[in-house]
């Protein structure tokens, strides 16, 4: 039996984590925070990485969770 993580977002099974605020090029461990890592479904990170207002969604819901 596989374990099951929930997307975030849309509530489906999460396959990415995605950093709420990006870690650049290069990697920053700074960023690498529970309060900065949301699981989520691949389309919901796709959304993530590019809308701005998406990604506050993201970030709203997963502090909440937390």
């Amino acid at each position: 039996m596989q374990d099951f993580i929930p997307c975030t977002t849309c509530g489906s099974r999460a396959v990415d984590i995605h950093h709420i605020s990006p870690r650049k090029m290069g990697g920053s461990k700074t960023k690498d925070f529970i309060e900065n890592l949301a699981a989520l479904c691949r389309k919901c990170h796709e959304k993530a990485e590019s809308s701005k207002e998406f990604n506050e969604i993201v970030k709203q819901k997963h502090l909440k969770l937390l």
